[in-house]
């Protein structure tokens, strides 16, 4: 198998080194994206079947999340997939969920933070502690909103029942039997393929023209107080490219795991796009925005200054905050 897996990733470097008129970024950047295709394209499959099996399931999401609330939002959220955020915030709009539920669901969403991870064998470690840093925040702050945020938002404007769609535009419930089952990951690989070249693209012209990665660090505003606020404003585009572009980010050492975890908390993907167009209480999305800004980027600061001795917790995963 690893004999398998090693062949697989030399076939882009043999491929592309060859071209003599692409730059050495250009080249690096197109080897390790082509690199991560067959690994998405695997995890995707596996979220296809997620998505197709808990969106039949959708009443047992309900009741639970109404029993439990944040705590069963913030559980299944973290399971890396697209359409939850999009199916919570459709029933927060309806006011079937609580305000503190869809907060947990927006934290505890890692959209493509954890498969672009996963993509990367040498970074399995820093999955496990992004899914519980990002679950703790979601419980105790979703919680402490039902509690202690008590502005009633306007009763939804009942609209005809649709079908929620994820991120691609596919159908939740479409069958697995179908060909849209198939369709939706190689889509889905492309379209992330495609977020990483970019990114990856830019960077590398941005490492070589400021020399190393230490110095477009400092642009990037490294061990400055405000690049977890900024992460946590820029997880705010509802759009998955963008934990995408923090994850890599923080993998090229240009931010913080503070401000990656600040970016990952705030990004709620396409969730916050239906809040935004279908919830008619402007407040109440007020509400629900500044909370995520606020508690992302506190959470961001305590993180990467290690405030109240946190580094000790992270050490068992390797991580030096």
């Amino acid at each position: 198998m690893h004999n398998f897996f090693e062949l697989i990733t030399n076939i882009p470097e043999h491929l592309i080194e060859p071209i003599g008129f692409l730059p050495e970024f250009a080249k690096e950047a197109l080897i390790d994206s082509l690199n991560l295709v067959p690994f998405l394209f695997v995890v995707f499959v596996l979220i296809e079947l997620i998505e197709q099996y808990f969106a039949k399931k959708k009443h047992l999401l309900v009741f639970f999340m109404k029993k439990i609330g944040p705590l069963f939002g913030s559980l299944f959220a973290s399971i890396p997939q697209c359409g939850f955020s999009v199916i919570a915030s459709t029933l927060y709009t309806r006011r079937i969920l609580s305000r503190g539920t869809l907060l947990a669901v927006y934290f505890a969403t890692s959209d493509e933070a954890i498969p672009v991870l996963i993509s990367e064998p040498s970074k399995f470690y820093l999955i496990l502690p992004i899914i519980l840093v990002k679950i703790f925040i979601a419980v105790v702050v979703g919680y402490l909103v039902d509690i202690f945020v008590n502005y009633k938002a306007k009763e939804p404007v009942i609209e005809a029942s649709s079908e929620p769609v994820g991120c691609c535009h596919h159908k939740l419930s479409e069958a697995v039997k179908t060909k849209d089952f198939w369709w939706h990951p190689v889509k889905h690989t492309f379209n992330i393929f495609i977020f990483i070249l970019i990114v990856s693209l830019v960077l590398g012209y941005l490492i070589s023209s400021v020399g190393t990665e230490e110095n477009l660090a400092k642009y990037c505003l490294m061990d400055s107080p405000l690049q977890p606020v900024i992460a946590s404003l820029i997880g705010l585009i509802p759009n998955c490219a963008i934990s995408v572009m923090l994850t890599i980010l923080f993998l090229k050492h240009t931010i913080s795991f503070g401000s990656l975890i600040a970016g990952l908390s705030s990004a709620g993907g396409l969730g916050l796009l239906v809040l935004l167009t279908k919830n008619n209480d402007k407040k109440d999305t007020a509400i629900i925005l500044a909370i995520l800004v606020i508690v992302s980027s506190v959470a961001g600061l305590v993180l990467q200054y290690n405030l109240f001795g946190i580094n000790r917790l992270f050490s068992v995963f390797g991580i030096n905050l």
